[in-house]
């Protein structure tokens, strides 16, 4: 009988079945990591918004506490975003007049919210607790970077369960003193220049003592965030 396929039929049907196995295997690693890459997860991208709030004004340039606006952060699971009232009770004196903040006098009169776009926004299966991080000392700039150098709001840090789980199992990496939380670029070996009068350490001889001091716990069980 006539031989009905060429031999070389023999090695292209080894190559394509080693060639099907490094695709799959190339698609199933880029699924697997996808929300890894930045441009994804949208990393640092200014988010636009009603009004374009310039923290690296409000919080760099004039020193404003995260917890003047963001008032339910040491209290709620929320932090809270800050109603029009609290934004006029400055802006009915400065800027009064200034057309970029014409939504919010509008929406002051009318009473009604402004419509802010969330940058830091988890999915709702993962339950997240602002209250209990700082009161545990883990500071705003861990979590929503060096915001009093942001013109724009933007994400910083990726949010997903493998950024946590660094911080769930090694918190000693992250932990600041309590008097610290909102302070922007904290650095353990200056506390002077923070008004601290904690003598000068690195970041793993403070951890480790405030890890005791506040009963951290390293919790990495599945309920903690999932419920």
């Amino acid at each position: 009988m006539a031989q009905i396929f060429h031999p070389s039929t023999n090695t292209l049907s080894k190559v394509s079945i080693v060639a099907g196995a490094l695709l799959s295997g190339g698609v199933a690693m880029a699924l697997t990591t996808a929300n890894r890459w930045p441009w994804i997860n949208n990393q640092n991208v200014a988010v636009t918004q009603p009004v374009q709030f310039t923290h690296s004004h409000h919080v760099g340039g004039l020193g404003i506490d995260c917890r003047f606006c963001h008032t339910a952060v040491e209290e709620s699971a929320n932090a809270g975003i800050p109603p029009v009232k609290l934004c006029m009770g400055c802006h009915s004196v400065v800027w009064n007049d200034a057309p970029i903040l014409e939504p919010i006098r509008t929406a002051y009169q009318e009473d009604v919210p402004v419509q802010w776009t969330k940058v830091h926004d988890l999915p709702d299966f993962a339950y997240f607790n602002h209250s209990v991080h700082v009161k545990k000392g883990i500071g705003c700039e861990s979590c929503h970077g060096r915001v009093d150098q942001m013109p724009l709001m933007w994400k910083t840090a990726s949010l997903n369960m493998e950024w946590c789980l660094e911080c769930h199992r090694n918190p000693e990496k992250f932990v600041r003193p309590l008097d610290q939380i909102t302070t922007m670029g904290w650095d353990p070996m200056h506390p002077e220049k923070f008004g601290s009068t904690l003598p000068p350490m690195s970041q793993e001889e403070l951890g480790k003592q405030l890890v005791q001091e506040h009963k951290i716990q390293s919790l990495t069980h599945c309920s903690t965030c999932h419920r």
